[in-house]
């Protein structure tokens, strides 16, 4: 199920690159699953593409808000 932006909002910056870095080693693994014919919902590879996405727009967000100090 897609992460909503409300919910990664709420993350510190340190969570939000963790999950990052997550995300990228499940999409990884999957890429690999769905070459070897073991992934079955390939719609998967989309889902967690798309939450990356999300992920990484809402860590530039924080990132260009925070106070240049």
């Amino acid at each position: 199920m897609p992460t909503k932006i409300s919910d990664l909002r709420e993350l510190s910056n340190n969570e939000l690159e963790k999950k990052i870095r997550d995300s990228r080693q499940s999409l990884l693994d999957a890429r690999l699953r769905k070459r070897t014919g073991q992934l079955e919902k390939t719609h998967t590879l989309k889902e967690v593409r798309r939450d990356i996405a999300r992920m990484e727009t809402v860590l530039t967000e924080k990132k260009k808000s925070a106070p240049a100090a």
